[in-house]
């Protein structure tokens, strides 16, 4: 059993950064692989980003890519997304999520187990 906390969302202009949390509580948190996902009103839940147990192994949605950075530290048992350069597009609430085992990395939100409450992101123009 994994739950999740998701931190770190707020307002921000075009062109700012943020740095999202996603702490876990378990003792094997470090056996799952990570995802990060967004969901803007009345469009379905997107796939951002996802890391394996070990951080060594990445994968962005090609949106992203560049301009968000996941990356994890196992002995905090959280997650982070660094998101730069952002966009009005961007504006959605954004979730971390868990999958076991780590690998393969998976991209589909019905592929993750544990799900954390959400974070509202809004960037303004």
């Amino acid at each position: 059993q994994v739950q999740l906390v998701e931190s770190g969302g707020g307002l921000v202009q075009a062109g700012g950064s943020l740095r999202l949390s996603c702490v876990a509580s378990g003792r094997t948190f470090s056996s799952y692989a990570i995802g990060w996902f967004r969901q803007a009103p009345g469009k379905e839940r997107e796939f951002l980003a996802a890391i394996n147990w070990s951080g060594g192994i990445t994968y962005y949605e090609d949106s992203v890519k560049g301009r968000f950075t996941i990356s994890r530290d196992n002995a905090e048992n959280t997650v982070y997304l660094q998101m730069n350069s952002l966009k009005p597009e961007d504006t959605a609430v954004y979730y971390c999520a868990a999958a076991y085992p780590s690998m393969p990395i998976r991209l589909k939100y019905d592929q993750y187990d544990y799900w954390g409450q959400g974070t509202q992101v809004t960037v303004s123009s």
